[in-house]
């Protein structure tokens, strides 16, 4: 079987209340793992902002981002000088005015891809995400570097089988998750490990679809949110090959042979096997939320 490899580099920090200084570093962090020859480098859920949604009433209008804008510019250089694709997530203010939450791609000759607005939007204590961010309202979106195809989805869509589903049957060929997520100061975890819960529902992901699922999360504290950091890349068969550490900025790179996902996905045959026809009830509107 020949072999498809492909380095993928992830940037995880904390985030300070200072945009430019929060933007300089991350620079930098993108910058070391291009220079270990990372081909596709994804930066955390809103990587140069504070994590805003954990408050309401928070003024954003200094967070605001256009596309094209101040990160694709800066970061342009970096993909053209070193042929790497970056995903960048930011707060997209559109032209139409609405407010995303938003991954914009640069190819590796520093041009900016269609972007992918984050479709699920939470809206619990200390993640008030619908009163800041409309739902995505351009479906789900592939990019490409070369001759790979990959998927991004954020932060809460990690948690909905659904979206990983679309993004194989669309043709990735390995998914992106920026995100933004960790424990409340005070808050009793009765249900569990939510870490362990949220490594293991993308782990699941790729095993279901055979394919790799790379995760980037922010680390540090931020009011009362304490962000997990471990970022981690997981391979087809859902085994961790990287996991970056708890507590600290860092820059990871990692490789995937992505020639595994075919074989794993004909030993699995998930796909082989689906029934759509049994599946009615995933689209029907009428069912009742909770």
């Amino acid at each position: 079987m020949k072999k498809k490899l492909v380095k993928v580099g992830l940037v995880q920090s904390s985030v300070s209340n200072n945009l430019e200084l929060n933007l300089k570093k991350t620079l930098k962090m993108v910058e070391s793992v291009a220079k270990k020859d990372a081909e596709i480098i994804c930066l955390q859920e809103l990587y140069k902002t504070p994590y805003f949604p954990n408050k309401k009433g928070v003024k954003v209008e200094t967070f605001l981002e256009t596309i094209p804008g101040i990160s694709t510019e800066a970061f342009r250089s970096i993909s053209k000088k070193y042929g790497c694709s970056i995903i960048l997530p930011i707060y997209e203010k559109s032209k139409s005015g609405k407010l995303f939450n938003t991954v914009v791609v640069l190819n590796e000759k520093g041009e900016v891809q269609p972007s992918y607005r984050k479709l699920h939007i939470p809206h619990d204590p200390s993640f008030y995400e619908k009163d800041y961010f409309a739902e995505g309202d351009n479906g789900y979106q592939l990019f490409k570097h070369k001759d790979i195809t990959f998927a991004v989805l954020i932060c809460f869509d990690q948690w909905f089988p659904e979206a990983a589903r679309m993004a194989k049957l669309s043709g990735a060929e390995m998914i992106f998750y920026p995100t933004a997520i960790g424990t409340i100061k005070g808050e009793e975890q009765i249900e569990g490990d939510w870490h362990n819960a949220w490594e293991t529902i993308m782990r699941g992901h790729a095993i279901a679809n055979s394919l790799p699922v790379i995760a980037v999360n922010r680390t540090g504290t931020e009011g009362q949110s304490l962000f997990w950091g471990q970022s981690f890349v997981s391979d087809a068969f859902g085994k961790i090959l990287k996991r970056a550490s708890k507590g600290k900025d860092e820059a990871v790179v990692a490789t995937l042979d992505l020639a595994m996902n075919e074989y794993i996905g004909e030993s699995w045959g998930f796909l082989r096997n689906r029934r759509p026809d049994t599946y009615n009830l995933i689209v029907d509107k009428n069912i009742k939320k909770k």
